[in-house]
């Protein structure tokens, strides 16, 4: 599918994550915040969770790194 519509996908390198910051950043956020504090007993569940929990994260939970603003503020001043 992703040679049909030109797209490559690059892996980084095996223990370079700062190839990858933004993502790297990310995931180590997800993990901290919720993922090692919380057993599933389903993907559902899970998937549910993390649902919720993205919305949190974009909609009510400051960013320090954007100026103590939440994703969707900052989306709202640059638009």
């Amino acid at each position: 599918m992703g040679k049909k519509r030109g797209i490559r996908i690059d892996f980084i390198q095996p223990g370079n994550p700062q190839q990858n910051a933004y993502v790297e950043r990310y995931n180590r956020t997800v993990r901290y915040d919720w993922l090692a504090h919380h057993l599933f007993d389903s993907i559902e569940e899970m998937q549910d969770f993390a649902t919720n929990w993205l919305w949190s994260y974009n909609h009510e939970r400051p960013n320090m790194a954007i100026g103590g603003i939440t994703p969707k503020q900052k989306l709202a001043l640059t638009a």
